[in-house]
């Protein structure tokens, strides 16, 4: 029996979409974790592990897998290079974005920008969630792109999935803490546009700290706000809401949005980049910024049937079988 492809998975966090890809990948290959720290002066023993785990495990694995193209990913492309090891990185969206007027964007940074590029450019295989970030790393660090292929996220259409009645409720959810990730997501709009629709209740979960109590001082009493949740606790809050808003400056693939959309979630999305790849014709699409607009569109998402459509959207385009069938076979012939 051939042995199976030892691969050393490097992540900067834990978000839920990369556990997902952790798991997909262990069904079929050897995987060996590396949690990437870098900081000498606030971790210096955790930034040595995590130094001899990288080296220690690049000489191990056939090939290094990262999840966004930040410094993690340099040094697992760069010792895969050393020592002729294959290499596959994934771009989230932050990686190849510049967005001066709200300060969002790896590219804001020159140093970030020469990472994110070495990356690009040496890594074997780079991974896309949506086709729009293949054309922002062409056109913004001038990369050739040819080896960048788009797979989009996959998600388990039996784990999120409609249950009871859906309530006269409208739901939007990011993690952060600044007023640029406010804005980024359009918190600020959804926030606002609630003043016009005084009857319905609004929900934001997952934001905190001064980000939150700006939002706060901003919000209708009609606005509620929940501290970030585990993805198990999430679902019930898709269940029972009737209207998902995802009111972005910009995205790569939005996975909250393919969540709620799988329980039945009419969503009201801006229409930049991954939030209409998600959303397809199965939603309405306002104007970023622009809170009557999108007063208007939820108030015609609440009156709407267009929830199963929604979810048979993300069944039919966003299989999590398919995304475990694309990375099997790109970790087999990278």
């Amino acid at each position: 029996m051939n042995r199976k492809i030892r691969i050393l998975f490097v992540r900067p966090l834990k978000s839920s979409f990369i556990q997902e890809d952790l798991k997909l990948l262990r069904k079929h290959f050897n995987v060996r974790v590396v949690d990437f720290v870098l900081s000498i002066r606030k971790k210096p023993k955790e930034t040595l592990k995590t130094m001899f785990n990288m080296l220690a495990g690049v000489l191990w694995a056939d090939i290094t897998f990262s999840w966004f193209a930040g410094y993690h990913a340099y040094w697992a492309v760069r010792l895969s290079k050393i020592f002729r090891k294959k290499s596959i990185a994934i771009v989230g969206g932050y990686e190849v974005a510049k967005v001066p007027e709200i300060g969002y964007g790896a590219l804001l940074n020159p140093r970030s920008t020469r990472i994110v590029k070495y990356v690009l450019e040496n890594a074997d295989r780079v991974l896309t969630v949506d086709n729009s970030l293949k054309k922002d790393a062409i056109k913004n660090l001038s990369v050739a792109g040819k080896n960048i292929q788009t797979v989009p996220t996959g998600y388990d259409y039996e784990k999120f999935k409609p249950e009871g009645e859906k309530e006269n409720l409208v739901l939007t959810v990011s993690v952060g803490d600044s007023w640029e990730r406010v804005r980024l997501k359009g918190l600020d709009t959804f926030v606002k546009s609630a003043e016009f629709l005084s009857d319905v209740r609004f929900l934001v979960i997952g934001i905190q700290g001064g980000a939150l109590k700006k939002l706060q001082d901003i919000a209708s009493p009609n606005v509620e706000f929940l501290g970030p949740l585990l993805q198990d606790e999430l679902i019930p809050y898709y269940q029972r809401a009737k209207v998902y808003c995802q009111l972005s400056m910009r995205e790569g693939l939005p996975n909250a949005v393919c969540e709620a959309m799988l329980c039945e979630c009419v969503p009201v999305g801006t229409d930049v980049q991954g939030v209409r790849t998600a959303i397809g014709d199965a939603g309405f699409y306002v104007p970023y910024g622009d809170e009557k607009a999108t007063a208007g569109a939820i108030k015609e998402a609440l009156k709407s049937d267009k929830g199963k459509a929604a979810r048979d959207r993300i069944k039919n385009a966003f299989l999590i079988e398919k995304r475990e069938k694309d990375l099997i076979k790109i970790v087999r012939n990278t």
